[in-house]
């Protein structure tokens, strides 16, 4: 492991991951792994949860995590591997909290339809349930990243800056890197000491497809285990089916 990414969610860790693999650093662990297969994904960062990781058999083949789960663990991760930099992708507090609103914090609270319909997903996909639980685990309940008052938007904002500011007093200031995109490759390439790429940084905005994603995913399974049900043979009180 050379690099690992302790930034927040929605602070461009797609674009990160990116980035990433344009400079060889592959493969790059990214929520896209639990989430591409969430029964094998899962059961490992459930046991870091409980207290027993296996930050080898997580991160075996691995030169870079970036986004969480691993955020999460930058402290964990930065003792076990001790020669690995780290990267703290930051934004403005405003801009954050207005990405968290419409798409991770959605999933979670208030009266949205990510909410809605990511709760009936787990009432029949149990992977799914424990994806939520793991999330709720590592982000909002006590001990999560962002743990505290996430409605009011000058607190949820000022969650994100601790966190920040917490990263940058725990890992010394040699192996830690504060970046956003618009600091360009020069010193994101500089810190890794690779050679800057001749073409422009990947710019990912993937909000539009967060939301799609948990939709239509949670539309499919949710539509799958109704059609499996068992149909009833009346109608309503009784009255024939035609």
């Amino acid at each position: 492991m050379e690099l690992i990414g302790a930034g927040l969610p929605r602070t461009a860790t797609t674009t990160q991951l990116m980035a990433m693999e344009k400079l060889g650093f592959t493969p790059c662990q990214h929520m896209r792994d639990v989430l591409g297969k969430l029964e094998t994904g899962l059961p490992p960062w459930e046991r870091v949860v409980a207290g027993d990781p296996d930050w080898e058999a997580i991160f075996a083949g691995h030169r870079a995590a970036v986004d969480f789960p691993a955020a999460r663990y930058y402290r964990e991760l930065m003792d076990f591997y001790p020669e690995a930099k780290v990267l703290l992708s930051v934004r403005s507090a405003d801009g954050w909290v207005k990405s968290m609103r419409e798409t991770v914090w959605a999933c979670y609270m208030g009266p949205s339809l990510l909410a809605h319909i990511s709760l009936a997903r787990s009432a029949v996909d149990p992977l799914w349930r424990r994806f939520l639980e793991l999330m709720t685990a590592l982000m909002w309940a006590e001990g999560g990243a962002l743990h505290g008052d996430t409605y009011d938007d000058a607190a949820f904002g000022q969650l994100m800056e601790d966190w920040n500011e917490e990263v940058k007093r725990t890992v010394p200031a040699e192996r830690l890197l504060v970046w956003q995109p618009q600091d360009g490759w020069e010193p994101l390439c500089e810190f890794l000491d690779v050679a800057v790429p001749d073409e422009p940084l990947p710019n990912v905005n993937d909000s539009s497809a967060f939301v799609d994603g948990i939709i239509s995913g949670s539309l499919e399974v949710i539509n799958k285990a109704w059609a499996a049900r068992t149909r009833a043979t009346g109608g309503l009180h009784g009255a024939a089916v035609d």
